[in-house]
């Protein structure tokens, strides 16, 4: 019971954190309230999973700290909308693009932190063990998750068209916006599991010491 208490320290500053810029970027927002929660709120919904799923299922610190910045992308993506974000808009002048590509910045972040929340589950909870096999069927899973997020991206489009559906969706004009999401969700699992996954693996084992130490 101690070893768990002081496991949740890590991430009970880092949700205070979120929280207190949760707040004032919803009141803030240039880009109305309905749009910051479309983009964060599956953050917050996450957030309150691990929260009350943590005393059952502590994960290792390294997933706390992923789960952090990916929120800090959706929340700026958000504040801003993905097609305005500053960080595209000097991206898009300093390399000559066509349109903002923070979005693929948030694509690429879908595949990249989730997936170690992925992997630690099925590590854990089921009987799949490291190899090429384990790696093909974590990228397939976020690659489906993807595509499962961009139907919400459409169905939602439909509901809110015009009043905040292309502010949602932020194709601006580009066809494959889809599919090159997708894709980047899955470049960003692939890389993810390529260069971090040693590091995983010691924070889950800095884990299971913690947790199981008297």
């Amino acid at each position: 019971m101690t070893g768990t208490r002081e496991w949740a320290r890590l991430p009970l500053v880092l949700g205070a954190v979120l929280v207190a810029i949760f707040i004032p970027t919803f009141l803030t927002t240039p880009e109305g309230k309905l749009n910051w929660w479309l983009e964060v709120g599956p953050a917050v919904i996450g957030m309150v999973a691990l929260g009350a799923t943590f005393k059952r299922f502590p994960m290792s610190r390294l997933i706390y700290v992923c789960v952090f910045i990916h929120i800090l992308v959706l929340v700026y993506g958000g504040y801003y909308t993905y097609a305005k974000a500053p960080l595209g808009e000097w991206a898009k002048e300093a390399f000559g693009w066509q349109r903002n590509n923070y979005d693929k910045i948030g694509h690429f972040s879908f595949g990249f932190f989730p997936v170690f929340i992925l992997r630690e589950v099925l590590l854990r909870k089921t009987k799949l063990d490291r190899g090429g096999w384990f790696v093909f069927i974590q990228v397939t899973m976020i690659l489906g998750f993807a595509a499962m997020y961009e139907f919400v991206e459409w169905f939602g489009a439909l509901a809110l068209d015009p009043e905040g559906g292309d502010k949602f969706l932020g194709t601006q004009g580009y066809v494959w916006d889809a599919q090159s999401d997708m894709l980047w969700a899955g470049i960003g699992a692939s890389v993810a599991l390529l260069l971090f996954a040693g590091l995983h693996d010691k924070s889950m084992d800095k884990a299971r010491a913690a947790l199981t130490s008297p």
